[in-house]
């Protein structure tokens, strides 16, 4: 994808794929211009998030960006913290951040999700005012929503490997199907 079109996509909002009843709503930090300019979660190539998801077993293949929609059969869904896309997260202000955490809170109330998968610390830290929290579950619920934050699945962070993230997205996925209940997926 050539740069100007890149450019182009700044600003831009990418929808959501979301259903109501989610067992997992992941939530990243905001939309990528590459997420932007074609309209699919976590689409630049270097973004491991895909990966990871069939490497800790919410996916039973590896999905490319644009079967997103294919999530909602498997019980997750996609959204942001921010709407709107940059080139770097960090051009996303504190302030941003914590609009972003009051958007989000209505919509996990909205669509009651069983889990909020808010994949990078940083952001969830910010958004919610939780400074201390750490990867992992969280004690703070939005209505019967548990919420657990995840390391950030791109390729900039170079502290998390494919296998290391995948082990704590496993995490999640024992506690949103425990041993013992059947994963099923919607007709």
């Amino acid at each position: 994808m050539k740069r100007e079109e890149l450019e182009a996509a700044r600003d831009r909002i990418v929808p959501d794929v979301v259903a109501g009843g989610l067992r997992v709503l992941f939530c990243g930090i905001n939309p990528g211009l590459m997420t932007a300019a074609t309209g699919f979660h976590f689409a630049r190539p270097g973004n491991r998030f895909w990966p990871v998801l069939q490497l800790s077993g919410f996916t039973p293949h590896r999905l490319k960006p644009e079967e997103q929609g294919e999530l909602l059969s498997y019980g997750l869904g996609i959204t942001n913290v921010v709407g709107r896309a940059t080139a770097r997260a960090d051009e996303v202000s504190a302030e941003e951040f914590r609009e972003g955490g009051r958007i989000l809170t209505a919509k996990v109330e909205r669509l009651e999700p069983e889990w909020l998968a808010v994949v990078g610390i940083t952001a969830y830290r910010t958004a919610f005012h939780e400074p201390k929290a750490r990867i992992g579950p969280q004690e703070r619920t939005i209505g019967a929503t548990r919420i657990w934050a995840l390391p950030n699945p791109s390729g900039l962070n170079a502290r998390w490997t494919a296998e290391t993230m995948a082990a704590e997205y496993a995490r999640l996925l024992r506690s949103a199907w425990p041993a013992g209940t059947i994963r099923q997926t919607r007709a």
